[in-house]
């Protein structure tokens, strides 16, 4: 095995990008209640909400309620998604200290997520990137479709490149590369992970894999091979995207949290802590964890409770 990273910062995206794919509309004390637990599990980022139109995601429209509502601990931020400058100032409004924008690598994917093509939708972050620049904001970069499109099918790693160039020459001090529709697999993964570092350095980069095919696991870890050092997770797997049909959710925190800790990867995340947060908001939503190391637990609680009977 090639080396890997000592450590790794765990970005959660399940309580913003989990629950806004989630067909049902949980009440803001609810998400509140999901944020305090991630981050008292001792996850260094907690994406807590979004400032997008209630219009279009109305599972976000209680994002100024959440903000004010959260502890706020320190040593964890609590990004939030926007998509234009009404957004930003939305969100600090809200008190935001840091804010992600998101570009995908496939322009029918751009056209049927955010009605504009790639170059539209990049000239719109450029006055958020700026404000948030003049406002001491960090600004986090999201690249959507960067191993497939469910409209146009495989997508160029140069493609995937080009776009996280752009975000980054903008100001964004991290790149997250997506997975949206979870088609990747480890040599593709490692080959647009490879391609996109030709052009800036691999500690800008971060992954976010969708476990569809089963392959989420294997392909960060190919990423950490690569020498990527920054993993979005979902809680208790949660979430899809609601522009890619069939599309599967992220791929489970708890899972993720389990490999590392058999790689000896540091995270500063307890997993005990996240599983009952997992399981909090999947008995909240009315079913179980999508995570199979949470339910793999919950199994052996059972079969030691039925010896011990």
């Amino acid at each position: 095995m090639k080396k890997l990273p000592a450590k790794v910062r765990m970005v959660e995206v399940g309580p913003r990008d989990g629950l806004q794919n989630e067909a049902e509309i949980l009440p803001a004390a609810v998400k509140i209640a999901l944020i305090d637990r991630l981050s008292a599990a001792g996850l260094p980022v907690v994406e807590a909400t979004s400032f997008v139109s209630a219009k279009w995601v109305p599972q976000m429209a209680d994002g100024a309620e959440v903000m004010a509502g959260i502890t706020r601990r320190p040593g964890t931020s609590y990004p939030v998604l926007v998509p234009n400058l009404k957004g930003f100032e939305a969100a600090m409004a809200a008190k935001a200290e840091e804010v992600a924008v998101f570009a995908a690598a496939s322009e029918s994917f751009s056209q049927r997520n955010i009605n504009c093509s790639i170059a539209e939708s990049l000239a719109r972050f450029a006055p958020v990137v700026s404000a948030a620049k003049s406002a001491g904001i960090k600004v986090r970069g999201y690249v959507s479709c960067v191993l497939g499109c469910p409209y146009e099918g495989e997508v160029a790693p140069q493609k995937v490149a080009e776009v996280a160039l752009r975000l980054a020459e903008m100001g964004c001090y991290e790149i997250s590369l997506g997975d949206t529709i979870g088609v990747g697999t480890p040599g593709k993964a490692a080959a647009m992970i490879e391609t996109v570092a030709q052009t800036q350095p691999m500690e800008r980069l971060a992954v976010h894999f969708h476990d569809t095919y089963g392959q989420a696991l294997a392909n960060i870890l190919a990423a950490l091979e690569c020498g990527i050092a920054v993993v979005d997770s979902s809680v208790a797997g949660l979430g899809g995207c609601p522009y890619a049909p069939g599309a599967g959710g992220n791929v489970a925190s708890e899972d993720v949290l389990y490999m590392l800790q058999g790689l000896n990867i540091e995270t500063g995340v307890d997993l005990d802590a996240l599983i009952a947060a997992g399981r909090f908001i999947s008995e909240k939503l009315g079913r179980p964890p999508v995570s199979k190391v949470s339910r793999a637990r919950s199994a052996a609680a059972d079969r030691a409770a039925a010896k011990g009977a």
